[in-house]
């Protein structure tokens, strides 16, 4: 199965790619951020572990109107979702040891109890998400 990151400028890509999978795993950046431009080559390395996924780079900048709900303030901001289930979603250290763990665990977690068991991490308190908003859907209606 061939693997790629999709960066924001090609939506369709995306769009395609989550026909195919139930997960999304989403790195919000921006393009003026070193701190991002340092981890995308490990986080875009992180795919080919995970195949089955699909990994998206999402310039918060160039594409606001998928994030418009999100307040994002710092970086990176990671995004996981299991069909339009946000799991995590968050600031994160720039290792991608740390995501890829997380994605164990969620794998391991759907597996046992399913997903509905899970416990949801938004870091975002000072901006509530609404219940209902999944990045997932607004891409595949984009």
């Amino acid at each position: 199965m061939e693997t790629q990151i999709y960066p924001s400028d090609n939506l369709r890509a995306i769009h395609d790619k989550l026909t195919t999978s139930p997960w999304l795993i989403s790195c919000l950046c921006a393009a003026w951020c070193d701190t991002c431009q340092g981890y995308r080559k490990g986080f875009d390395n992180l795919q080919t572990t995970h195949p089955d996924k699909c990994f998206a780079w999402i310039d918060i900048e160039d594409h606001a109107e998928l994030i418009d709900d999100l307040d994002i303030e710092n970086f990176p901001t990671i995004l996981i979702q299991y069909q339009h289930r946000v799991l995590f979603l968050g600031t994160m250290l720039p290792d991608v040891n740390l995501v890829h763990r997380l994605i164990l665990s969620f794998e391991e977690s759907i597996q046992v109890n399913g997903s509905e068991k899970i416990t949801t991490t938004i870091q975002n308190s000072s901006h509530p998400l609404p219940s209902d908003w999944s990045l997932r859907r607004i891409l595949e209606t984009a």
